[in-house]
C-alpha cells in the first residue's frame, strides 16, 4: 500500500509539472512579445457557480472587447487547501494542486486542466477537456460549453468501470452597476460520474468589486457569493437503482489580485446530511453511527466530505497577447 501511494503521488506530481511546462511554453513567447514582462491579467471578480477545479468558468480572465481576431492564450497554476466542487470535497479535505491552459479565437475557446484529487476510485489525477462559445448579447456575456471529465489510472474502477463523464453548461454574466455583477448558470450531464444517473444543476450568484480608488495601486478586491441546487436521476441497477440525493450548496468569500498573483478565501457548505453525503460521494473513510436507510444506506454510514469548510486558494495567471 505504501509503495502504491508513493507511485500515485509521483504520478500526480508528474502530471502537474507537465501541465505547468505546457502552459509556460504556450504562453511565454506571445506574452513576452506583446506586452513584455510587466503586463498583468485580471482574474479577480469571477462569480463561481460550481465550475470544476481550475476551469475558466470559475477563474475567468478579463474578456477582450469586441473579441480578438487572433488567437489568445491563458494559463493558470496554483494550490488550494481543499478542492471543493459544488460543496463537496474532491481531495478528502486535504490540499490539492492544479494547472490549466486555454486558447480563444474571437468568441470560441478550448481548454484543458489537470488537478490532484483523492476519490474512492483512486485516480492519479483529474483531467478536463472543454470547448465552447462566449457570445455577448446586449449587456449579457454568455458561455455555452461542453466539458469532458477524465480520471486516468483508477485503481478501483468499480462495477461501472470508472467515473469518466461529460457535462454541458450555459452561463450568463452581467453588470448591474459599476461594482455589482450578477451571474446565473445551468448544467446537465446524461450520466454523471458514469453512474447511469442524469444530473441537473442551477446556480446564481452576485459579486462586488471594491472601487480601485479605495485600494492600493495594482491591487483588486472582489467579494462574491453564490448558491446552487443539484438534482439527479436514478443510478444503474448495479449501483442500487435509486436516485442520488438532491442538495443545496453555497459559498461566500473574497478574492485579492495583485498583478498576476491571486488569493481567494472562501467558506463552503451544503445541506446534505452526513448519511446522504456518504450516499452521494461513496467516501471510503465513512464511519458508522448514522441513521440507516434500508435502500440507500442500510449500514447508516456517515461522511464529512460535504461539511462546512474554509478554503484558501492561491494561483498565478498569465495571458497574451490581447
Amino acid at each position: 500500500m505504501r509503495s502504491l501511494f508513493k507511485d500515485l503521488q509521483c504520478g500526480r506530481l508528474s502530471l502537474l509539472l507537465a501541465a505547468v511546462s505546457l502552459a509556460v511554453q504556450l504562453i511565454t513567447p506571445a506574452y513576452a512579445q506583446s506586452v513584455g514582462t510587466t503586463a498583468e491579467v485580471t482574474t479577480a471578480g469571477a462569480i463561481g457557480l460550481g465550475g470544476r477545479g481550475w476551469s475558466a468558468e470559475a477563474i475567468r480572465p478579463a474578456p477582450t472587447p469586441g473579441g480578438a481576431a487572433t488567437p489568445e492564450f491563458s494559463a493558470r497554476v496554483g494550490a488550494v487547501t481543499d478542492y471543493i466542487y459544488r460543496g463537496t470535497t474532491l481531495s478528502d479535505h486535504r490540499p490539492a494542486y492544479g494547472a490549466a491552459v486555454e486558447a480563444t479565437l474571437a468568441q470560441f475557446y478550448a481548454g484543458a486542466t489537470v488537478a490532484t484529487v483523492r476519490l474512492p476510485t483512486r485516480p492519479i489525477a483529474e483531467y478536463t477537456l472543454s470547448g465552447g462559445v462566449r457570445p455577448k448579447i446586449g449587456d449579457v456575456d454568455l458561455d455555452l460549453g461542453v466539458t469532458y471529465f477524465r480520471y486516468p489510472g483508477e485503481a478501483l474502477p468499480g462495477p461501472t468501470n470508472g467515473i469518466d463523464y461529460w457535462e454541458t453548461m450555459l452561463r450568463a454574466d452581467t453588470s448591474i452597476s459599476e461594482s455589482f455583477r450578477l451571474a446565473g448558470g445551468y448544467a446537465y450531464s446524461p450520466n454523471v460520474s458514469n453512474t447511469g444517473a442524469w444530473s441537473q444543476y442551477v446556480a446564481g450568484g452576485i459579486g462586488y468589486d471594491v472601487p480601485h480608488r479605495l485600494l492600493p495601486q495594482d491591487l483588486s478586491v472582489s467579494i462574491s457569493s453564490a448558491a446552487g441546487w443539484s438534482w439527479f436521476g436514478k443510478q444503474s441497477e448495479v449501483l442500487g437503482g435509486f436516485a442520488l440525493p438532491a442538495y443545496l450548496n453555497w459559498h461566500a468569500g473574497v478574492t485579492f489580485t495583485h498583478k498576476n498573483l491571486n488569493l481567494d478565501l472562501r467558506y463552503y457548505d451544503t445541506n446534505l446530511s452526513k448519511e446522504n453525503c456518504f450516499v452521494f460521494t461513496g467516501d471510503p473513510n465513512a464511519q458508522p453511527g448514522g441513521r440507516a436507510d434500508p435502500i440507500t444506506n442500510p449500514e447508516g454510514l456517515t461522511s464529512r466530505w460535504c461539511s462546512a469548510t474554509f478554503v484558501a486558494k492561491l494561483w498565478f495567471a498569465l495571458s497574451g497577447p490581447r
